[in-house]
């Protein structure tokens, strides 16, 4: 598989790309936003590793414009900063996972592969629950005809809740399954994304679908 490192630290860069080749991925390395940009429009990768802080655009910038062009390849997005407000910029920017700055190589290769996972499995069938239409491939959402629109990682957590219906849905399981953290760094992220969806899904419909169950978590759940 072919991944793209997008990072102006040439050390980082090189640190990665040597990890991952042994791992037999094939690597290409770009140190500025806009060649990154450019690369990943043009170029067919599985993956992308995408710093924050880029010269000539910087990471935020080229994750919004490789989403608005209709990408919708994995992103990982790295950064030194690792605050809840960082982090959800990020993530609503459209990336996929977030690993802050220092990392063990290990941590990082876990999470690639975790995303490559999910993009496999993203090419199914469509998901049907009541109203609710899901389609993974092209991560478009409809709910009673309506199309929906949700950020990449509003997307993840509403598919991992449609794939898992009338199940009560641990914080602990989310954090793990949507975004590779543990329970304890990402429990308020977490309810900032339910809330996001609970406003895009449920607000103008008068059957609820996102139910928080009292000890458990979240679940989908029609009524």
């Amino acid at each position: 598989m072919k991944v793209l490192v997008i990072d102006d630290e040439k050390k980082v860069a090189g640190f990665i790309k040597r990890g991952l080749e042994e791992d037999k991925y094939q690597v290409t390395m770009v140190h500025n936003g806009e060649e990154g940009l450019k690369e990943a429009l043009t170029g067919d990768y599985s993956l992308a590793i995408l710093d924050v802080m880029l010269s000539k655009k910087d990471g935020l910038t080229v994750i919004k414009e490789l989403r608005e062009a209709g990408s919708h390849m994995p992103v990982l997005m790295l950064t030194a900063r690792d605050t809840t407000e960082d982090i959800v910029s990020g993530l609503n920017a459209g990336s996929d996972d977030y690993l802050s700055k220092p990392f063990a190589f290990a941590e990082l290769l876990a999470r690639v592969r975790a995303l490559l996972r999910r993009s496999e499995q993203d090419r199914g069938a469509e998901i049907v629950f009541a109203d609710l239409r899901i389609d993974p491939v092209s991560h478009k959402v409809w709910r009673s005809g309506n199309e929906i629109v949700l950020t990449a990682k509003e997307y993840g957590l509403l598919e991992y809740m449609a794939r898992n219906p009338n199940v009560p849905l641990s914080r602990a399981m989310i954090a793990d399954r949507c975004w590779n953290y543990s329970f304890d760094s990402f429990t308020n992220i977490i309810d900032v994304y339910i809330n996001y969806l609970r406003r895009k899904l449920d607000d103008d419909y008068p059957t609820k679908l996102i139910h928080t169950v009292r000890g458990k978590g979240y679940m989908l759940r029609e009524g």
